[in-house]
């Protein structure tokens, strides 16, 4: 018997019914409010792959088209990878290790999905067996064009969309004879039901418990490692059972105990060979001249690479105030790796019962124009005094604002010397693009010599694990 679709209101009811639980239920409110839900149906339940066809759309007709894109090109491309092949040589081929995930999440935002895909990846990878890269299932109130243009009832994304490198099925370093990642359609191939061992979560969770990140990798690794059989599909415990079955679950990533894990996780090959994707690229390159500097010629030599004179800043407002209000309410902490000691701007929520612990996690979470203000001025000035760059007159917002509010905000930044000043909602995309847009604000910010982030968020965390990779320095990370 398969696990049902989690649903909002049981979720939080079994939630609340573990007291001490209570700060990491405003976690799981911040992703509910957002309009997340949760699926852990196996993905031969989920709809199947876009047939693929031999034609594609034209470059001239995705930039005029009004619809979402179809991929065909790229669905095809996934599914001739070189290591789809049965006569490959060890480790893949008929004789490669593999493991699924069954376990991961479906129909989250992006960035839920990528912090398991990633750290999915690097337990694969150091158990040496080859890592199912999965397809991007939208979650409805996230996608970018409304039911009626909608190809298909579950709007589907290529994870080759949003990433490329070892996660989504690209090479392993020079000299690394790891097997390289594959779909889940090559999965299916290449292993077979009457091969594969079924791991069920519930099997493997209960003992680990609430233990460090590093031990819960541990446990797993060793499991996969020692394992005989060539295929392993991990599958999730029932809901009664556990509400998330992930093998890093949304109680470790809003916990301290996931630090453990940066050390080996940041330095590893997929960390390290994680790339941007050609259609985010493409995106990216093609905005670029937005961002050359307008205001007066500096007065001493100055970058010609915009980015290297950006700061860029996330700006969540709309959906996020409810989810706010929740985390300061249950005295929840930053997420993932902006929780990260040296980075400059740490956050502890004030004890229960003290009468200024929401309206003080307020104030992160939820700044104010004036606090947003002052955020950017004081990371501009001790940026500037701490390194070799002398200007910083790019200012990027990354935003899903668009009432009055963020032209108060525009306007108070223009009276701050900013040359240029550019919000998302001024890029330029294709249809492709368009549906990869949170993935091309993320690529702007990690290219920015500065970059402001909420410390709650996912889409922050991931930004901030690729600049660290990329040897941004903490004191270039801020958050409100």
């Amino acid at each position: 018997m398969l696990p049902r679709p989690y649903h909002i209101r049981n979720v939080c009811r079994r939630i609340l019914d573990r007291r001490s639980y209570a700060p990491l239920l405003a976690l799981l409110l911040l992703v509910l409010a957002s309009g997340f839900l949760f699926s852990n149906r196996r993905p031969d339940e989920l709809p199947p792959l876009p047939v693929l066809s031999a034609e594609s759309e034209s470059p001239a007709s995705v930039l005029r088209s009004p619809g979402p894109p179809t991929y065909a090109k790229l669905w095809a491309w996934e599914q001739a990878l070189p290591q789809h092949s049965l006569d490959m040589p060890y480790p893949e081929g008929k004789e490669g290790r593999y493991v699924r995930y069954s376990n991961m999440a479906r129909r989250l935002g992006f960035n839920n999905i990528l912090n398991e895909v990633l750290m999915n990846t690097h337990l694969s990878y150091m158990s040496k067996r080859a890592f199912v890269f999965p397809t991007y299932h939208w979650a409805l109130n996230h996608y970018q064009w409304p039911p009626s243009q909608r190809l298909e009832e579950q709007p589907k994304t290529p994870l080759n969309a949003f990433i490329s490198g070892p996660s989504a099925g690209g090479l392993w370093g020079e000299g690394d004879n790891a097997p390289r990642s594959v779909s889940e359609a090559w999965y299916e191939v290449v292993c077979p039901e009457s091969e594969r061992r079924i791991i069920n979560t519930t099997d493997v969770k209960p003992q680990i418990g609430a233990a460090e990140g590093d031990k819960i990798f541990a446990t797993w690794q060793k499991l996969l490692s020692e394992a005989p059989e060539r295929c392993i599909d991990v599958v999730p415990a029932l809901y009664e059972a556990d509400n998330f079955p992930q093998v890093f679950d949304l109680w470790l990533w809003g916990s301290p105990r996931i630090l453990s894990l940066w050390d080996s996780f940041s330095k590893s090959p997929t960390s390290t060979l994680l790339q941007t994707s050609p259609i985010v690229e493409a995106a990216v390159n093609r905005n670029r001249y937005l961002f050359h500097p307008r205001g007066p010629r500096p007065p001493h030599p100055a970058p010609h690479d915009p980015y290297k004179r950006m700061l860029a800043m996330h700006v969540r407002r709309g959906d996020y105030q409810q989810a706010c209000e929740a985390l300061a309410d249950f005295g929840s902490t930053f997420y993932g790796w902006n929780m990260l000691p040296f980075l400059p701007d740490v956050f502890t929520p004030l004890p229960h019962g003290h009468p200024d612990r929401v309206e003080r996690a307020m104030e992160h979470c939820s700044p104010s124009l004036d606090a947003i203000l002052t955020k950017v001025h004081v990371a501009r000035a001790e940026y500037l005094r701490a390194s070799q760059t002398k200007t910083l007159d790019v200012l990027y917002i990354l935003t899903n604002e668009r009432d009055e509010w963020l032209e108060e905000l525009l306007a108070a930044l223009r009276k701050e010397n900013w040359g240029t000043l550019v919000t998302s909602h001024e890029l330029e995309l294709d249809a492709e693009q368009i549906d990869v847009s949170g993935a091309v604000d993320m690529d702007i910010a990690r290219r920015a010599a500065v970059f402001i982030g909420n410390g709650w968020s996912s889409f922050t965390s991931n930004i901030v694990h690729r600049r660290l990779v990329e040897g941004k320095i903490p004191l270039s990370i801020r958050f409100y």
